[in-house]
């Protein structure tokens, strides 16, 4: 066997590869400052000036083999100096999509709150994780009170939850904790002793759903889409037959999985009359209080109960990571910053912009909705001059359905702006645009609505 140990079995020293002295330390900490302040200045002007100028480009558009030689990705075995170092900071910051600039309307990002940002530099400067409170006694606090406050904002008045890092992950911990409700066992003894278990979700859900279903094993065959109506809405009765056929096959039912705002249209389920069908049959409904039961391993080495502090404050065991990233603080801070009344007034804009575009898409030719929003999210087409009024044509889906990705090409190359687009069901190729950075103005609306006509005009 080869030998593990972090000596030469000989018992000899030998020399370092480096013959500096390793009994100091290997970190400059003057050195480091300066080029974290120095990189600070980068990401400063590169990110948070340029990057949300709409003067600026919101892409600097490469392809990946020019791309790749000109950030010179190749690690080596010695280091570089200071100042290349800086440029590759520089050529970071410059070749990646800028996703707080106000002409970003790709999904998911809100742009940049710089409270938030505030929360981010410190955490990552602390370097800390939630798992006890020895280690974070600040966040685990303050992880408690924003939780508070987010359920008092839906009406809880009482309730446990961690911070995920993304929604995947949120909805793996909803069926693991909603199988773990109906069968404890699975915790000690695993799947095998366990009846077909099957989900009930809508077809518009998040694709984590059945992520989750093949991730713990019970199978994305297993998971029953429920249909929807027009706009995108599960549709109670079906989901209550589909419930009866499942049992008459032999299989458990056990969870629903709803939706409140859909991926693309941004559709809510009708959650009251699907939470009678869950009630009517027993099943979970996307609400958890188990976390520590379902999750919890006892590692002595972490969790020791004899602490001279109360133990329910080491929240790591509620959670299937141990280093899991401190994400509290940057919500804390924008909240601390602005307030309820200050969070409010950014949805009631994104809302007030979301009507807007609408407003503007339905006074052009060649804008066409899927339907109007119900949410955030703008689902639209645009039919090029050539194409309108072809409607009949035999090509003319197939034709619809390339206009997306090239106009999505064009913007991408000349940086001007992104935005997503994607097929859904019998629906070809349509732009959604997702309407809720604080950042975006009316004239950010216009500007996009011109451009889709400049770069598509033409097809």
């Amino acid at each position: 066997m080869a030998n593990m140990l972090p000596f030469p079995s000989d018992g000899q020293v030998r020399e370092p590869a480096n013959p500096r002295d390793l009994g100091e330390p290997l970190i400059d900490h003057s050195e480091g400052q300066l080029f974290l302040n120095e990189a600070f200045k980068i990401m400063m002007e590169e990110v948070l000036c340029k990057g949300t100028d709409v003067k600026q480009k919101v892409c600097e558009w490469k392809e990946p083999e020019e791309l790749a030689q000109l950030l010179d990705l190749q690690l080596r075995a010695t280091g570089e100096p200071q100042q290349r170092l800086l440029q590759r900071v520089k050529d970071v910051a410059k070749y990646s999509i800028k996703t707080s600039h106000p002409r970003f309307f790709n999904q998911q990002f809100g742009g940049v709150d710089y409270h938030a940002l505030a929360g981010r530099f410190l955490t990552e400067t602390l370097n800390t994780n939630l798992f006890t409170y020895e280690v974070a006694p600040v966040f685990v606090l303050m992880e408690t009170e924003v939780l508070r406050g987010l359920r008092q904002l839906v009406g809880w008045t009482e309730g446990d939850g961690i911070f995920c890092p993304g929604g995947s992950t949120s909805n793996m911990y909803a069926m693991n904790l909603a199988r773990y409700r109906l069968f404890p066992e699975v915790k000690s003894q695993g799947v095998w002793s366990l009846p077909r278990l099957t989900i009930f979700t809508s077809p518009e859900s998040h694709y984590s759903v059945k992520k989750g279903a093949a991730f713990l094993g019970i199978g994305t065959d297993n998971v029953i889409l429920v249909k929807v109506d027009d706009g995108g809405h599960m549709i109670p009765e079906d989901l209550d037959t589909k419930i009866n056929v499942a049992k008459s096959q032999g299989a458990v039912p056990f969870l629903v999985s709803c939706t409140s705002g859909t991926t693309v249209q941004g559709a809510f389920d009708p959650l009251d009359r699907i939470a009678d069908v869950c009630e009517k049959h027993k099943l979970w409904m996307h609400v958890d209080n188990l976390l520590k039961q379902c999750h919890s391993a006892n590692a002595t080495y972490l969790f020791q109960q004899d602490k001279f502090y109360d133990v329910n404050l080491d929240v790591g065991d509620k959670s299937v990571q141990c280093s899991r990233k401190v994400d509290c603080l940057k919500l804390w801070l924008m909240w601390k910053a602005v307030g309820s009344t200050g969070l409010a007034e950014r949805v009631d804009k994104a809302f007030f912009l979301v009507r807007y575009l609408v407003e503007q898409m339905k006074k052009r030719e060649g804008f066409r909705l899927l339907r109007d929003p119900e949410y955030v999210n703008v689902c639209f087409w645009f039919i090029p001059p050539s194409m309108r009024g072809k409607e009949g044509n035999a090509d003319y889906q197939d034709r619809l359905a390339k206009v997306a990705p090239v106009i999505k090409e064009r913007m991408m190359k000349q940086g001007t702006m992104m935005v997503g687009y994607q097929p859904l069901g019998n629906n070809v190729n349509f732009f959604r645009v997702i309407v809720f950075s604080p950042l975006v103005s009316q004239k950010d609306m216009d500007f996009f609505l011109d451009e889709i006509e400049r770069l598509g005009n033409d097809l």
